[in-house]
């Protein structure tokens, strides 16, 4: 078979993910990975004296990607219609001494399911780099920022002032999660089905070695060789619920993403204008109107993470319907759904390091919504204030709404925020408050509580020591495809 760009390619094929993902997950590292199985499988077998040391060099000789024939192995599947029978036979002529006793005592997920494991795997560890590099370049950002006042804001509204950094230290502190997620699945749940036969109970292996010893044993020596746990108890396959939790650790990761490209898409607006993406000089926002600057990688960025947000119900489905110990209703969709969420969080990844790394911040545009806005917030201490002062509270708070609604409509009409000026001359509240009180209260710088000292505690506690666990990972870095 020959793909070019005249029949139809996934976007995955060639335009998103990087090319170390893509290998994982491509056919030839794939049917490698079986052959590797078949080799770990023949090796702990000739060790009970099933496989002579010739036949068994023979096959080592004939296990490695160099001889792997996808275009043999695919003329024969066109015949027998099954991808790992075509594949063992093509491996089989290869082998002329030893072929005929490849895969002996064992069923296709011995095999398919061990190899999608060992690729999930390694996929994982590109993403935990990922990830690790993702939250070194927030936790540069946040120090960068943590005192850099803006504008809070909740349901869309201007809230209270807050600070850039301790608003990525939001973001930072998803990432944790999700590298959290990560390491849990690859320390207690990323499991092989091992080596168990048909429906799991090693029934055929327990025959072929008699008494030269037990199943158990065998399955021990061969995941050994490949270096994988795996599970005590198995159907045909392994818990399709595995698949479940992967792809839920993906979404996580996609919605930690999601987030923060929502946000950084909002701030880009020139609504906002607090922050935007990073821009070559030849990028072309429009077609049709050449001074439009869209955040198109925030917009990808989310595209791609709401179609991972979806795969999960694929996987919960194929879990439970896998009816008692193996239907094949979850054969086809396994083949898209396990690879694309890899390498659409790939994907994913590399934009967020990349928009991180180049998000611009525009001072002037916050300190512009700063103007606007914050005054309001600082009705809250002023009315404490006049309560200190002996005022009653009730009679000033109806006075502040009074005159910060006489102030918003003044905002909403594009001109300058004018509550300074009404409380200065407010007859009740003007005379209760000095010029070095007000200036006080209507300072943003002095309304963000402990935002500063957090950004660091979090940065020192809890950021720098996952950094320092992957030190050698960082400062790996790949660029978005387009």
């Amino acid at each position: 078979m020959s793909f070019d760009h005249r029949t139809f390619l996934s976007p995955f094929t060639w335009r998103y993910g990087s090319e170390e993902m893509r290998s994982i997950f491509s056919e030839l590292e794939g049917r490698s990975l079986w052959r590797r199985i078949w080799l770990a499988l023949a090796e702990a077998q000739a060790e009970y004296g099933l496989i002579s040391p010739e036949e068994l060099e023979e096959i080592r000789e004939k296990a490695g990607r160099e001889h792997v024939d996808l275009e043999q192995s695919q003329r024969v599947e066109r015949e027998i219609r099954h991808d790992l029978m075509a594949e063992l036979r093509v491996f089989s002529r290869q082998c002329p001494r030893g072929g005929g006793k490849l895969h002996l005592g064992a069923t296709s997920a011995d095999v398919e399911d061990n190899a999608d494991v060992l690729k999930m795997r390694r996929a994982f560890d590109l993403l935990l780099t990922r990830l690790v590099n993702c939250l070194h370049a927030l936790s540069l950002r946040i120090r960068e920022h943590r005192t850099t006042v803006c504008m809070g804001w909740t349901h869309l509204q201007p809230a209270e002032p807050t600070t850039l950094g301790y608003r990525l230290s939001l973001y930072a502190q998803d990432l944790l999660m999700d590298l959290r997620g990560v390491e849990l699945l690859l320390s207690d749940f990323l499991k092989g089905k091992g080596v168990k036969g048909a429906v799991g109970t090693c029934a055929g292996l327990k025959k072929l070695l008699g008494e030269r010893g037990r199943p158990m044993e065998l399955e021990a020596k061969v995941m050994e060789r490949l270096g994988l746990p795996y599970f005590t108890v198995s159907g045909q396959t392994y818990p399709r619920k595995l698949d479940f939790l992967v792809l839920s650790v993906l979404a996580s990761i996609a919605q930690s993403a999601h987030k923060f490209g929502a946000d950084l898409r909002h701030l880009h607006s020139s609504v906002w204008g607090e922050l935007s993406e990073p821009m070559g000089e030849a990028q072309v926002g429009s077609s049709a109107m050449p001074f439009k600057r869209n955040p198109v990688l925030s917009e990808r960025m989310c595209s791609l993470a709401r179609y991972v947000a979806s795969l999960p119900r694929v996987a919960w489905d194929n879990a439970s319907h896998t009816l008692l110990e193996r239907t094949l209703d979850d054969s086809a969709n396994r083949r898209v759904i396990l690879a694309e969420a890899f390498l659409a969080v790939d994907e994913i990844l590399i934009l967020y390091q990349h928009l991180v790394e180049g998000m611009r911040v525009n001072r002037a545009a916050i300190a512009r919504n700063l103007e606007r806005f914050s005054p309001f917030s600082a009705l809250e201490p002023i009315l404490m204030l006049l309560v200190r002062k002996g005022a009653d509270r009730q009679e000033m708070h109806e006075r502040l709404r009074r005159l910060s609604l006489r102030a918003w409509e003044e905002v909403m009409e594009g001109r300058e925020n004018p509550l300074p000026s009404l409380l200065r001359e407010d007859p009740v509240v003007g005379p209760l408050l000095t010029e070095e009180e007000l200036g006080e209260a209507l300072d943003p710088s002095r309304h963000v509580g402990e935002a500063v000292e957090r950004c660091e505690r979090f940065l020192e506690r809890e950021v720098e020591p996952v950094l320092s666990r992957y030190a050698e990972r960082l400062g790996r870095k790949a660029e978005p495809s387009f």
